[in-house]
């Protein structure tokens, strides 16, 4: 979930107004410049200021500001050429805005996922890159199960904490005879759930529901639509003791409930496999992305709950090589360890 997980000390909630030392937002003196000094013009401020990822951070806004997605994809020539006052203006705005430790998804309030642009707004949490590899991997799964030659239409899935709609929405694109349904108790994500699926004209084939799937009874309000393929969550899954060490960008900006899994990261994780069976069909597949800590605890937890007939069936490691992802089936799978499957290709760089 997290590429930078823990980054130094702090106080969530704390940062949001924060006042930077020594540079004070104002428009830059030379009159005439182009994108490559503003670029380094704001990358060595970044850098003052201990900005991480400096230099990605003031190409990424330089390109927004130009109508790029890219600095790297600017003509040459449109590098060269000086920028007009409005232009400085904008950039100067929303570097201050990176100064304040906003994350970069935000300040351009759009990002790209698995070829996906995504509005996004905070507090609804960021989709990282390892999610893109829980994505493939569910898609590789699926590819990989037998269809009946007369099947009209695809898996039936369910995400749980769906944020963005990264998840379902890339999974629906991918997978052009499936449908979804997308739960999440925090308005502004069931608000931007909704805003994605129809910029992307997939409104359609998802139901966007508000749901506490903590909450007694939940689960009910899900059995209209069917019994489910497929259950994916990107779980709140933080030990709540790690909170704290969080990076400013985290901690002062996206939903704490989004990455705050209680003591042990499995207050969440727990409910989605207790409520899974009532849900799915025999042959029904859960993919989540984890704490490292959390494939044994999950084991562990499955043992102690046979009601369920879930079994662990693999872990997959992340492109870091730590064991990110796993998967989990319902009764018909044989028990036993897990298989521990590599990474997938290293996503490109975030900054945050």
């Amino acid at each position: 979930m997290l590429r930078l997980l823990l980054s130094g000390p702090g106080r969530r909630g704390g940062t949001r107004g924060w006042a930077f030392s020594s540079w004070r937002c104002h428009l830059p003196q030379a009159g005439l410049l182009s994108a490559m000094e503003l670029v380094n013009q704001w990358t060595a401020v970044f850098e003052k200021e201990g900005i991480p990822e400096a230099r990605e951070s003031s190409e990424y806004i330089v390109a927004h500001v130009l109508g790029a997605k890219t600095f790297q994809s600017l003509r040459p020539a449109l590098r060269r050429q000086p920028l007009t006052p409005g232009q400085l203006q904008c950039i100067q705005e929303l570097s201050c805005r990176r100064l304040q430790r906003m994350p970069v998804q935000y300040i351009l309030g759009e990002w790209d996922f698995r070829g996906l642009n995504l509005k996004m707004v905070p507090p609804v949490f960021i989709p990282r890159p390892e999610t893109e590899e829980l994505v493939e991997w569910a898609l590789e799964e699926v590819a990989l199960r037998p269809r009946a030659a007369d099947a009209q239409e695809g898996p039936l899935i369910l995400e749980v904490g769906c944020g963005s709609g990264a998840i379902s929405l890339s999974l629906l694109s991918r997978l052009p005879q499936s449908r979804a349904i997308a739960v999440d108790k925090g308005d502004a994500a069931i608000c931007l759930t909704r805003e994605n699926a129809q910029r992307l004209h997939l409104q359609d084939r998802i139901q966007i529901v508000p749901l506490d799937v903590t909450l007694e009874g939940s689960w009910a309000h899900l059995l209209p639509w069917g019994p489910l393929d497929l259950i994916i969550s990107n779980p709140p899954y933080i030990f709540r003791q790690d909170m704290e060490q969080l990076a400013p960008e985290i901690r002062s900006y996206e939903d704490p409930a989004a990455l705050d899994g209680g003591e042990k990261g499995m207050d969440i994780i727990e409910h989605v496999l207790a409520l899974a069976p009532r849900l799915m069909k025999d042959s029904g597949s859960i993919f989540l992305e984890v704490d490292p800590r959390h494939p044994e605890l999950i084991g562990s937890w499955l043992q102690s709950r046979p009601d369920l007939s879930l079994n662990l069936v693999a872990v997959r490691r992340d492109f870091c090589g730590r064991p990110r992802f796993v998967h989990i089936q319902r009764s018909g799978v044989r028990g036993g360890c897990p298989v521990d499957v590599q990474p997938g290709p290293l996503p490109a760089r975030v900054p945050r």
